[in-house]
């Protein structure tokens, strides 16, 4: 069976490169979002605790 994770973890990585390097404005604005999220999360629990 770890021969199947390691066969998954080689197949996102190889999408995510293919997908960086083919879409890199698509890639920028996905990981402009993801951080995003980060600070939507963070000015949440700041408000709370305010």
């Amino acid at each position: 069976m770890s021969w199947v994770k390691k066969i998954v973890v080689i197949l996102v990585v190889a999408f995510a490169l293919f997908y960086l390097f083919t879409r890199p404005e698509d890639a920028a604005a996905a990981v402009r979002g993801f951080v995003g999220a980060f600070g939507s999360i963070a000015t949440f629990f700041d408000e709370l605790a305010a």
